[in-house]
């Protein structure tokens, strides 16, 4: 259930109001709008009345809410959420391009690309040091090494790093990591989600490979019912019937989340389609569809990678469509007004 507060609602009123609903065992949220303020109900709402608490003077509408996920849902929090990583904002107008490669492989590979992408306009690092394989024999990352070859390569370049954590007992090693990665395959590990939902720290969300909308947003939820409002979710890709790609790219998925959520999306053309020829269309109608940035794997020598060389752009290449994608986003916006 969420209250919508009239305009400059007296703060007497408002504590009360709260107060009696928290001695009923329901927690409340405030969420301050420019216009209106929003008081987020969760727990067993069953039990009140919605015409009694509509009648206060300083309530304006009551509205029971259907979704199961109300921290996530626009619903309760119209405005935008824009998360922070250092001097890159994700969300809030701006395209955020994450790049640089599948697995890092060595200190030395990953300084050269994150160079390389930081000249060609992109502002974050992505990089695996822990590798969730199909397979138990493909290469498996290079573990808490590699993490800190990502932190040389922030060093050297001041770009923010973005990796994947596969399970709780990592988490200590991730503390300087700037932004956790939850793969597509742990997205529905509640213990893990509960774990980072307990830290700061921003958390990114891939899709999980047949999850729903509606799975996906309560991952979500389960991280900000922790208390980390810093959520990103990640489409990139579900399995369907059709073999010719890895997996097949959702688009739809931006403009149903713009209107279910109020959370940063990012798109991954690199996972969604496992050839890099496809990246570059693809990326483009991500950014068309209105995404709020891209995560896109580069690698310097995509034939000799120990990773998913196949579907990793050159720098060269990527440097090409950096150039298309932020010349596209500022046409799109120039087009919504």
């Amino acid at each position: 259930m969420i209250v919508i507060l009239k305009p400059h609602s007296d703060p007497e009123q408002l504590n009360s109001l709260i107060a009696w609903l928290e001695g009923k065992g329901i927690t409340t949220h405030l969420s301050m709008g420019e216009d209106h303020a929003i008081l987020d109900l969760m727990g067993d709402t069953a039990q009140l009345d919605a015409d009694l608490i509509a009648a206060l003077d300083i309530v304006e509408d009551v509205k029971r809410v259907r979704e199961p996920y109300k921290k996530a849902s626009r619903k309760f929090h119209p405005e935008d959420t824009v998360v922070q990583v250092g001097n890159t904002q994700i969300g809030g107008g701006s395209l955020t391009i994450m790049a640089g490669p599948c697995s890092v492989e060595s200190e030395e590979q990953v300084v050269a690309i994150a160079k390389a992408v930081k000249a060609s306009g992109a502002t974050m690092l992505r990089g695996g040091a822990f590798k969730p394989r199909t397979s138990p024999y493909s290469f498996q990352g290079l573990g808490a090494k590699g993490l800190e070859y990502l932190k040389a390569a922030r060093q050297e370049t001041g770009l923010p790093i973005v990796s994947e954590l596969m399970d709780i007992s990592q988490l200590p090693l991730f503390r300087d990591v700037d932004v956790i990665q939850i793969g597509a395959r742990s997205m529905q590990n509640f213990d893990l989600l509960k774990a980072v939902g307990r830290q700061e720290k921003p958390v990114m969300i891939k899709r999980g490979l047949c999850a729903t909308y509606e799975e996906w947003l309560m991952s979500a939820e389960y991280v900000m019912a922790g208390g980390n409002s810093n959520v990103i979710l990640c489409e990139r890709g579900i399995r369907t019937y059709e073999n010719y790609t890895r997996n097949t790219l959702d688009l739809t998925a931006v403009p149903v989340l713009r209107k279910l959520t109020h959370l940063p999306i990012i798109v991954d053309p690199s996972h969604a389609t496992g050839k890099s020829a496809l990246v570059d269309p693809l990326s483009m109608a991500a950014v068309a569809a209105g995404c709020d940035g891209l995560l896109i794997e580069v690698h310097n020598d995509p034939a000799h990678a120990l990773c998913d060389g196949p579907q990793s752009l050159r720098p060269e290449v990527f440097d090409a469509l950096a150039k298309k994608l932020f010349k596209l986003h500022a046409a799109v916006a120039e087009l919504n007004g």
